[in-house]
C-alpha cells in the first residue's frame, strides 16, 4: 500500500480539508471521552506548522440527512480547543470566502446534516472540493464508508493521509499485509455468525488462530463436545466444521479452549468451577477459558512474531470470568515490551478488554476504529483508503 502523507504535500498557504473522526460520547452537553479528539491533534498541528489552514470535516451521530440540534458538532468545540490549545472557528454553512477569512483551525458543521453525504453525491463532493486546495483524510474509523467527505472529495483534490490515518495503515500493513511470521490471531466475542468473513479471511493469512469467547462454544459443539446451556450457535456447526477443514488446507492451526470455567448463572461472582473442555455439565454454561488454555496461549505467543487481536476470551465484564482475557492480555503486553512480538488490536470489545486488563498502552498499536478495523481484517477494500492509494 502506498499513499501520500502530509510530508509529501506543499501545505503553505493552502486550505487543507481534513476529514477527522470526533464522533465522541457526550453527556449533559459535555464530551465524556476525548480520546478521538486527542488523536487528531498531531495532524492539525502539523498542518498549521507547515503554513496550511486546516478545515475539519466530521460527522456526529446519525441525523439521517436532517438538521438535528442535539447532533451539532458545536458541542465538541470546548474539548477540541482544549486539546489544540487554541481557538477553533465553527462554521455552519461554509463558503470559500469564509474559510479564507478565518484564522487558525476551522470546524465545519456535521456533514451528515445533508443527505448527500451518505449518498456520496457528486454534487456534495464537488462543493467540498471547492472549499479547499488539498484533501487530508485522518479518519480511518470512517474509511469503510463511501461518503462524500471520505471518498468522493478525495478523488477531486490532491490528497494525503493524516498522521493518525498513516499510523493506522502502517500498523495494519505490519500486522497482516506484510507481517513477520509466524502470525497468530486471537478472535473472540459472542457469535460466529458476526465474524464469518473475518474467520474465512484470517485462516488464509495467519499461521495460528486462537478462538475464544462465546464463539468458541460453537466450535466445541461442532466437535461433539457438550456445552450445556452456554451461548452457542448450534445451527452453525456445519459452518464451524467447514472453517476447521479449510484451515487444514491453508496451513493455519486453529486453537480452541482445552479447559473451561463454567457456572450455573450469568452474573458476577457466580459460583464456578474449572473443567476439561469436554466436561461441561448439562446445566452449566461456559463463561471463560481456563488456566491451561492461557498456558497454551503463552507457549504459542513465544513461538510467534506477530499478534492480531480482536475480541475477548470470555465474559470479561464480570469477575472472575475476566481471568483468561486479563492474563492473556498481560502476557501479550509483556512480550510486546520485550520486543518479542508486534501486537495490533482493535474492535470495540477488544479496546475495552485491554483497558480492563491495564495493558492498552503496552500493545504496539490499538485501533479505535471499530467497523473499519473489522472490515480491514475481513480483507475488504475500504473506500476511504482506496481513494488515497497512489498508482
Amino acid at each position: 500500500m502506498t499513499w501520500n502523507t502530509l510530508d509529501d504535500m506543499d501545505l503553505a498557504g493552502k486550505i487543507v480539508l481534513t476529514r477527522v473522526d470526533i464522533n465522541v460520547p457526550v453527556e449533559d452537553g459535555k464530551v465524556t471521552d476525548t480520546t478521538r479528539i486527542e488523536r487528531i491533534v498531531p495532524t492539525i498541528k502539523d498542518i498549521l506548522a507547515a503554513g496550511g489552514s486546516p478545515v475539519m470535516l466530521a460527522h456526529f451521530g446519525r441525523p439521517k440527512g436532517q438538521f438535528v440540534p442535539e447532533m451539532s458538532l458545536r458541542v465538541t468545540l470546548p474539548a477540541l480547543e482544549t486539546a489544540l490549545g487554541q481557538t477553533v472557528t465553527f462554521i455552519e454553512r461554509p463558503d470559500r470566502a469564509a474559510l479564507e477569512a478565518a484564522t487558525g483551525p476551522v470546524l465545519i458543521e456535521n456533514t451528515r446534516f445533508s443527505a448527500m453525504e451518505e449518498a456520496n453525491d457528486p454534487k456534495m463532493a464537488a462543493f467540498l472540493a471547492s472549499l479547499g486546495d488539498i484533501y487530508c483524510n485522518d479518519a480511518f474509523s470512517a474509511a469503510h464508508r463511501a461518503h462524500a467527505s471520505t471518498e468522493g472529495v478525495a478523488k477531486l483534490l490532491p490528497n494525503c493521509a493524516g498522521r493518525l490515518m498513516a499510523e493506522e495503515l502502517g500498523a495494519l500493513e505490519q500486522a497482516l499485509g506484510k507481517p513477520l511470521r509466524p502470525v497468530m490471531a486471537v478472535v473472540g466475542g459472542a457469535k460466529v455468525s458476526s465474524k464469518l468473513d473475518l474467520l474465512s479471511n484470517l485462516i488464509e493469512k495467519v499461521d495460528h488462530l486462537v478462538i475464544g469467547g462465546g464463539m468458541a462454544n460453537t466450535f466445541l459443539a461442532a466437535q461433539g463436545k457438550p456445552v450445556g446451556t452456554s451461548l452457542c450457535e448450534h445451527d452453525l456447526a456445519d459452518t464451524a466444521r467447514a472453517i476447521m477443514a479449510k484451515a487444514e488446507t491453508t496451513g493455519c492451526t486453529i486453537h480452541l479452549p482445552v479447559d473451561i470455567v463454567v457456572a450455573r448463572e450469568f452474573k458476577a461472582h457466580a459460583p464456578s468451577e474449572t473443567l476439561a473442555a469436554d466436561a461441561c455439565p448439562d446445566d452449566a454454561m461456559i463463561l471463560d477459558a481456563g488456566p491451561e488454555t492461557v498456558a497454551a496461549f503463552d507457549t504459542l505467543l513465544q513461538e510467534c512474531t506477530t499478534l492480531v487481536w480482536n475480541g475477548p476470551l470470555g465474559a470479561f465484564e464480570m469477575a472472575p470470568f475476566d481471568a483468561a482475557t486479563v492474563r492473556a492480555a498481560k502476557l501479550a503486553g509483556i512480550a510486546t515490551i520485550a520486543e518479542d512480538i508486534v501486537s495490533v488490536a482493535g474492535g470495540g470489545d477488544t479496546v475495552a478488554a485491554l483497558n480492563h486488563a491495564g495493558v492498552a498502552d503496552q500493545f504496539t498499536y490499538i485501533s479505535t476504529a471499530g467497523g473499519a478495523f473489522l472490515e480491514w481484517m475481513e480483507g475488504k477494500t475500504l473506500p476511504g483508503v482506496a481513494a488515497l492509494m497512489r498508482a
